[in-house]
């Protein structure tokens, strides 16, 4: 039964990795610009709003509200990092480039080239968190080796973002209409799942409905227990939500895109 369960996994492990191998040699066409941005990004986020904006804000709770910003900089730029590869790009990989088209014509099957850019879309969160962990770590915003937990808490979030990303762009009529999820799902999130201010600031019904729909709470909430240091009991709620999420949208993501590319 394992050795039957192995050899049917090996060739889709392997079609993934052809997948994200692709991806990866494409961005190492441009790595000044590429490697740059993740570094570049926070250190303007932290200046302008993290040192800021917080030296009038003063203290949230019990830290400064440099450190409770600086969590929210790591999950953001996850958030964006794979949800916009894996709708507008993966859109243009689909659409205009006919890579995906390409791709399948060899033994990969579409189902490995989802997952492949998944994946692929996930790594581009961890590198941006990587980057944005060593500015934190000189900036002193960072409780090591505890934050280092972040790069595996990035890969999940990276996965469930890039999930969700294949649906709408599985769904999408066209590239502009991912402008709807951009502005109504991504934006949304940006401003009210505890990133400049604490959750518990908004109204309970706003609360229930982040805690319930909204993947960058349960991001947001984790990521500030590990660079904190201060972890709770809800890590486990937290954790369980994305798990399930995740489970829940790549297979979902698989079938949208089989729908709209095999006819």
């Amino acid at each position: 039964m394992n050795n039957v369960v192995l050899a049917a996994a090996v060739p889709v492990a392997r079609g993934i990795s052809h997948v994200w191998a692709r991806n990866w040699r494409v961005y190492l066409k441009n790595p000044l610009l590429n490697f740059a941005i993740p570094f570049l990004e926070p250190i303007l986020t932290l200046a302008a709003i993290g040192f800021g904006i917080g030296a009038y804000v003063g203290m949230v709770g019990d830290v400064s509200y440099s450190c409770f910003f600086a969590p929210a900089v790591i999950g953001t730029a996850v958030m964006h990092a794979a949800f916009f590869e894996c709708s507008y790009a993966s859109y243009v990989r689909m659409y205009y480039q006919k890579t995906f088209d390409a791709i399948t014509a060899t033994p990969v099957t579409l189902r490995e080239v989802v997952l492949g850019e998944v994946l692929w879309g996930a790594t581009k969160g961890v590198i941006y968190a990587a980057c944005i962990l060593v500015v934190l770590a000189i900036a002193g915003l960072a409780d090591f080796p505890a934050s280092l937990l972040v790069i595996p808490l990035a890969l999940l979030s990276g996965v469930l973002f890039a999930a969700i990303a294949i649906c709408f762009t599985a769904i999408s009529p066209g590239i502009d209409a991912l402008n709807y999820p951009m502005f109504l799902f991504i934006t949304p999130m940006f401003l009210f799942c505890g990133t400049f201010f604490p959750l518990e600031l908004l109204p309970a019904p706003v609360q229930a409905f982040a805690f319930a729909f909204l993947p960058l709470t349960h991001v947001m909430a984790l990521m500030r227990m590990i660079t904190m240091g201060a972890p709770t009991p809800y890590a486990l709620v937290h954790l369980a939500w994305l798990i399930g999420a995740t489970v829940l949208f790549i297979p979902l993501g698989n079938r949208l895109m089989e729908r709209r590319l095999i006819v």
